[in-house]
């Protein structure tokens, strides 16, 4: 408890700064106006205002949760071995957004598919990360949702058209401080002990120290094998588990309201987001926001900014 605090007394500190250094450098600008030639202070101006905007997203991501780390899985739907290799290209693309953001990024499970796609990449059934950085939640939440993928099948020896989805969820981790209103009973947990698995259900180990954590009273389903050490996956296992508690909490507050306002509550999988478009043209599109991109290689290599900062705003 003391670590978060100390944390969160260091980002505040950090917001402070931030403004003192910008006040410093506009009054700077305004004294050295008549100095500075034109070009240079064009570029001045402008290295500021990037800063400014910068922050002003961040004054956006004001949510309980959006400062804290994030869990983010993504599941294979509709579309066989394509589906499961549009997952690993959706893993590659959010590992590389956060690798662009500086954010640290842990692999906590991951369950593999059949057959290998382009490239060598293994086909994925579902994935777990960890997302730890600055607002990575807060930064991450909206790319929760379908994602569609429509390109001409490197499965298909007929080189036919494949439409594919994929669930992403993503999930706030939870501080100690935060899940004092969410109670797990012992004697509610089911835990299993397993051998971390590879592509083609190999064991990757020989010891047992995968773990499987049942939440008897809803069902809910996590594991964690990253680790050496049963402990250490337990732990994280048990993160996941408390994230998904506070969604399943949070999706039947939803639920409560939308049947008092008299709205139909539409499942999760027909919550389409994002359309990625290979054949036959060029283009992502997201339908919340409207952003359309042209450049998919770009976007796939973990350029998410446009979509990202546009769905901040409308949050």
């Amino acid at each position: 408890m003391a670590s978060q605090i100390m944390q969160e007394i260091a980002e505040i500190e950090e917001e402070v700064e931030f403004f003192q250094k910008s006040q410093i450098e506009a009054q700077d600008l305004k004294e050295f106006l008549e100095i500075l030639k034109e070009k240079e202070l064009e570029e001045k101006v402008s290295e500021l205002e990037k800063k400014i905007k910068e922050k002003e997203l961040e004054v956006f991501l004001s949510g309980k949760y959006d400062r804290n780390d994030a869990i983010l899985q993504i599941f294979a739907g509709a579309g066989g071995v394509d589906a499961q290799d549009w997952v690993a290209m959706l893993l590659r693309m959010f590992q590389k957004y956060a690798e662009n953001k500086n954010f640290e990024v842990e692999k906590l499970d991951q369950s593999f598919g059949e057959g290998v796609g382009p490239e060598g990449r293994a086909g994925l059934k579902s994935v777990t990360l960890e997302i730890k950085g600055k607002l990575a939640y807060g930064t991450l939440k909206r790319e929760t949702g379908v994602h569609r993928l429509v390109r001409i099948s490197p499965f298909s020896a007929k080189k036919l058209r494949h439409t594919s989805f994929a669930l992403v969820e993503v999930l706030p981790k939870l501080k100690e401080k935060d899940i004092k209103d969410i109670e797990i009973k012992p004697e509610d947990i089911k835990l299993d002990t397993l051998k971390a698995s590879g592509p083609g259900g190999q064991n990757v180990n020989k010891r047992e120290t995968a773990i499987r954590v049942t939440h008897l009273p809803t069902g809910i389903v996590v594991n964690a094998q990253s680790e050496r050490s049963q402990v250490r996956n337990r732990e994280k296992a048990m993160d996941i588990l408390y994230a998904k508690l506070y969604q399943k909490q949070k999706e039947e507050q939803e639920s409560r309201l939308k049947k008092i306002k008299g709205e139909n509550v539409s499942a999760s999988w027909g919550n389409q987001i994002r359309s990625y478009v290979l054949h036959p043209y060029q283009q992502v599109k997201d339908l919340r926001t409207e952003v359309e991109l042209k450049d998919v290689e770009a976007v796939l290599n973990g350029n998410l900014d446009e979509f990202i900062k546009q769905e901040i705003k409308l949050q």
